[in-house]
């Protein structure tokens, strides 16, 4: 017995290790949240990722009970703010406000990408789902699709189209455009919505694919000149404005989506309990109404409706970037 209580002593020692190891995470599950959680949010104050983010963030925060921080991180397309978020500790205290451009299409457009977009992430739910709108500075000449496919044809390479950074939804809704009306116009990333619409405000920029939340407010104060939606339907919101494909370029349709994550290796309590109540909150009635008023409608699932959201978003996407031969080096 003596010649085996060195490796009995060994293996209860491993044992006792193991649980010791263990009750950090069981207890950070039990006691989650007990301090502040941060969203960082890959583009500028004032787009619509931020707005959503906020809308969620102020909900989401007092239903734990714990204040949660907006941190704006932009550039490179979201992959700035993305490559943070996945370097965070995975305890639940940072989430990320990803974007179909961070999850679905930078990994097509980038050459190179600081983090993969389904290995470095545990998805936790999408918020929403909105259009773009297609808006014009109202001194630009052209107020209709037919219009501005005609200008951009009789002015090639002088129209130019801002974004919100290369790769989101907003410039690759414009790569669409030009491939499918078969128009040469020219791309002017920003670092955020918000910039490039200021821009378009003061006539630097003659258009923008912006994502509707970030522009609908522009142009219901007549500041701006709605000329299309990009999806396969009107807008409640905007219901005299047609879609870029029933107002001269057929097929055409994009869509944005926005949705929660945590840094892979996040406990799964801990993701569970966020999950839980994000689809809550998602649930209620005035962030329903918020959200709607922004030209959005909200999406509440499980992780794993969005990680198979996201795998078939990164194979749809990846076309449309090979077909519109778009690329960032």
């Amino acid at each position: 017995m003596s010649r085996n209580l060195p490796t009995r002593r060994f293996a209860l020692a491993a044992i006792a290790s193991a649980a010791a190891a263990m009750l950090p995470f069981s207890a950070a599950a039990d006691n989650f949240p007990s301090k502040p959680i941060t969203i960082i949010v890959p583009f500028a104050a004032g787009g619509t990722t931020d707005i959503l983010a906020r809308i969620v963030g102020q909900a989401l925060g007092a239903d734990l009970g714990q204040s949660v921080v907006i941190d704006n991180r932009a550039g490179a397309g979201g992959n700035i703010g993305g490559q943070l978020a996945a370097r965070s500790p995975a305890d639940g205290y940072t989430l990320f406000m990803g974007t179909v451009g961070t999850h679905a299409i930078n990994e097509s457009l980038y050459k190179k990408m600081p983090f993969d977009p389904i290995k470095d992430f545990a998805p936790l739910s999408r918020v929403a789902t909105v259009p773009n709108l297609l808006v014009a500075n109202p001194a630009q000449p052209f107020k209709t699709v037919p219009e501005l496919i005609a200008y951009a044809k009789a002015n090639p390479g002088k129209v130019n189209f801002g974004s919100s950074g290369s790769g989101s939804s907003i410039h690759l809704s414009g790569e669409l455009f030009k491939s499918m009306a078969k128009v040469d116009m020219v791309h002017i990333p920003y670092r955020g919505s918000a910039p490039a619409v200021n821009d378009l405000l003061g006539n630097q920029i003659a258009i923008m694919f912006d994502n509707m939340p970030s522009a609908i407010q522009h142009v219901r104060a007549g500041k701006l000149r709605p000329i299309a939606v990009t999806t396969a339907k009107r807008s409640p919101e905007l219901p005299d404005v047609p879609t870029i494909a029933e107002a001269g370029v057929p097929g055409y349709e994009a869509t944005s989506w926005f949705g929660l994550f945590a840094p892979a290796g996040t406990p799964a309590p801990i993701v569970a309990q966020l999950n839980k109540s994000l689809v809550k909150v998602l649930n209620q009635p005035e962030v329903k109404q918020k959200i709607a008023a922004q030209g959005g409608d909200v999406v509440a699932e499980t992780p794993e409706q969005f990680a198979a959201f996201i795998k078939a978003e990164t194979l749809k996407w990846s076309k449309v970037v090979k077909e519109s031969g778009a690329s960032v080096d």
